[in-house]
């Protein structure tokens, strides 16, 4: 396997979380991605879109300049008003889109500069450990959202329950080191 460094290797958890979003929101009827339970929850196109604006606010020229954009308007982030699964699923490929380019740009020597968050200094590390707590947070959100509205049955993103004994069991009757968990995880249908 592959000696991974800290890029690849978070490069690799965001595209775990996107898939495992993607995925949760796949199983739900378009009407079931606007569902906000009360007024003081968000729907899963509402976390859609904050993490959208986000993405974009902390992404662009994530070098040079505050992570807090001025022109981030992040009240309306929380305003219900994306209205088909489409424009769901633009915001979802926009937002992660700057990220992974972001990513792109950066190199292992960058890791220990200093940018701002809210005026607040990180190095290059700790706000890219920032940004996958925060967007693992809200995915972990959208699929606790989507098993809840899932009329029927749900496909398990993971060990399906009950079914833990059969998992171990395949798993370690292969190969040890020939594969790692992200590679295989996005390439399959659980």
């Amino acid at each position: 396997m592959a000696d991974l460094g800290y890029l690849q290797s978070a490069e690799r958890q965001f595209r775990y979380y996107k898939s495992l979003g993607e995925k949760a929101m796949a199983q739900l009827e378009e009407q079931q991605l606007f569902i906000q339970p009360n007024e003081d929850s968000n729907s899963i196109a509402t976390i859609v879109k904050h993490m959208w604006g986000n993405m974009l606010s902390r992404w662009t020229d994530f070098l040079t300049t505050d992570g807090e954009k001025p022109w981030r308007q992040r009240d309306a982030e929380f305003e219900n008003d994306l209205p088909t699964r489409e424009a769901v699923m633009q915001k979802w490929e926009e937002g992660w889109d700057y990220l992974f380019k972001a990513l792109k740009s950066i190199t292992d020597n960058d890791l220990g500069i200093i940018v701002y968050i809210r005026n607040e200094g990180h190095t290059v590390l700790d706000a890219i450990n920032r940004q996958l707590a925060h967007y693992s947070y809200h995915v972990g959100q959208i699929v606790f959202a989507a098993k809840l509205y899932k009329k029927g049955e749900w496909d398990s993103l993971s060990v399906p329950r009950n079914k833990s004994a059969d998992y171990n069991q395949k798993k370690f009757s292969e190969e040890k080191g020939t594969r790692h968990f992200t590679d295989e995880w996005l390439k399959k249908d659980e």
